[in-house]
């Protein structure tokens, strides 16, 4: 199975920290947060990965090159520096996905998720969509769950993880638009799937979150890739 790392958004609430760089590259814990998730990925077997390159994006393509330094092979979709949102990025990345369901993730989230548990069979046949949320006080909730199915009542965060089926875009077309409309979409239609995660969970979208992240990095060794 194929993942994409969403990457190509400004991250403005970080404010002056990324002037000159993506937020992509920001530190944690002496790595860039992609890094981390790359690492991650490649120990969960996912080492055919996609990523969607926006703001500064060349910046993170110098850094990351062809991925095999990190023991994955890396291709890159290449938006405007405005970038298309989450659904506009997805669908534009699609010819590099292929026809099968791929695994979703933010470059800005860290977890602890056992991604190796993901497969071809996470979604069902009917399924567009996997969600994976999180019980997280501090974050809206936008979804909630009842019986392994994802319903609208908001009881849980969505934690930046997910299975896609390329069948989610049926209906889409290029542009700029999130990709929450599509979720919601699937879960009206009875064709989303998910699952509830309570472990470490890190959404990093502004500088105290970042600190906060680095502090919790100092004693975690990683998953880095043989």
């Amino acid at each position: 199975m194929k993942a994409m790392i969403l990457a190509a958004g400004r991250g403005k609430r970080m404010g002056r920290l990324t002037d000159n760089t993506p937020k992509p590259l920001l530190m944690a814990g002496g790595k860039a947060l992609i890094v981390h998730q790359i690492e991650r990925l490649c120990a969960a077997g996912f080492t055919d990965i996609v990523i969607n390159l926006g703001y500064l994006g060349s910046q993170i393509a110098e850094t990351l090159g062809t991925g095999r330094d990190f023991g994955v092979e890396i291709a890159y979709s290449i938006e405007p520096e405005t970038g298309l949102e989450t659904g506009g990025g997805v669908f534009q990345a699609l010819p590099l996905l292929g026809e099968a369901p791929f695994l979703l993730v933010s470059a800005d989230v860290y977890s602890h998720f056992p991604l190796h548990r993901i497969n071809e069979q996470t979604l069902a046949s009917q399924d567009d969509v996997h969600l994976v949320l999180t019980d997280a006080p501090l974050f809206p909730a936008n979804f909630g769950l009842a019986g392994g199915r994802v319903i609208a009542k908001p009881s849980y965060t969505f934690a930046g993880i997910s299975v896609v089926h390329p069948r989610l875009f049926t209906q889409a077309s290029s542009g700029v638009y999130p990709i929450a409309p599509l979720f919601k979409a699937a879960i009206n239609a009875g064709r989303a799937s998910g699952a509830l995660y309570t472990g470490i969970w890190h959404n990093v979208g502004n500088p105290r979150q970042l600190a906060a992240l680095d502090a919790a990095l100092k004693n975690d060794v990683g998953q880095a890739c043989d």
